[in-house]
């Protein structure tokens, strides 16, 4: 279930529809956790006996509005008895949160996501201008303080936009990124599905799963998610 914490969205991201809206509000504690709810009682889901895996990657910036989409985390596992463990939060690279989030006990803790984007500042704050702010290695820092579980690793997603992100050389720099992050990564990685209005192009598939290969080849494990949304707009 991809769950969405805010209305709109701050942080800009120059590929993504969402960011059209701006800000609009934050969502409540309970609209956040309401929408999970909602999903598995339409689909009849037995908590407990079915496996439910939760992505707090949907509309929004989870860690702009971290007090609300924490008490959601926290009303979904102790009312709904939900595991932690099974729930994945994606930050755009918003470091004062990351570090909130490194105090929060393993008990009511998700999986992080960094939305990577980019192999290097200068790329990364092209498509994403909130990060001018936060170099990816202040990111980095930050998500050194998470004391992950044991087999636990931090995913870092990157979208490939034809000709932009996609290319061998940011693949090898992302592998060497990757590296040296000091802590257990997976990297997934998104071709971008199209937009009305927005300019950048799909990657050819070919020059994903060579990007893909890149990776492997640098020791890094990869992951192509499976595109979904080309055909909503």
């Amino acid at each position: 279930i991809c769950v969405s914490s805010q209305v709109g969205c701050a942080v800009n991201c120059q590929f993504c529809l969402t960011a059209k809206l701006g800000l609009q509000r934050n969502l409540t504690a309970g609209e956040i956790a309401g929408q999970v709810v909602a999903v598995l009682d339409r689909h009849g889901v037995e908590v407990g006996k079915e496996r439910v895996n939760l992505v707090f990657m949907g509309m929004g910036e989870p860690f702009l509005n971290y007090d609300n989409f924490m008490g959601a985390v926290r009303l979904l596992v102790e009312e709904v008895g939900l595991s932690p463990q099974r729930m994945t939060v994606s930050t755009s690279g918003i470091v004062p949160g990351i570090e909130r989030f490194a105090e929060e006990p393993a008990a009511v803790r998700p999986k992080l996501a960094i939305s990577l984007n980019a192999p290097n500042d200068e790329i990364r704050s092209e498509v994403r201008p909130v990060h001018r702010k936060w170099p990816i290695e202040a990111v980095m820092h930050a998500v050194r303080k998470v004391r992950l579980r044991s087999r636990e690793r931090v995913t870092f997603e990157y979208v490939l936009l034809r000709g932009v992100t996609d290319r061998p050389e940011q693949a090898a720099e992302l592998g060497r990124l990757a590296g040296r992050a000091g802590l257990p990564v997976k990297v997934n990685l998104i071709a971008w599905n199209p937009g009305p209005g927005i300019e950048y192009e799909m990657p050819q598939m070919e020059r994903v799963e060579a990007f893909k290969r890149a990776l492997a080849a640098a020791g890094v494990a990869a992951y192509l998610r499976r595109p979904r949304g080309r055909v909503i707009y």
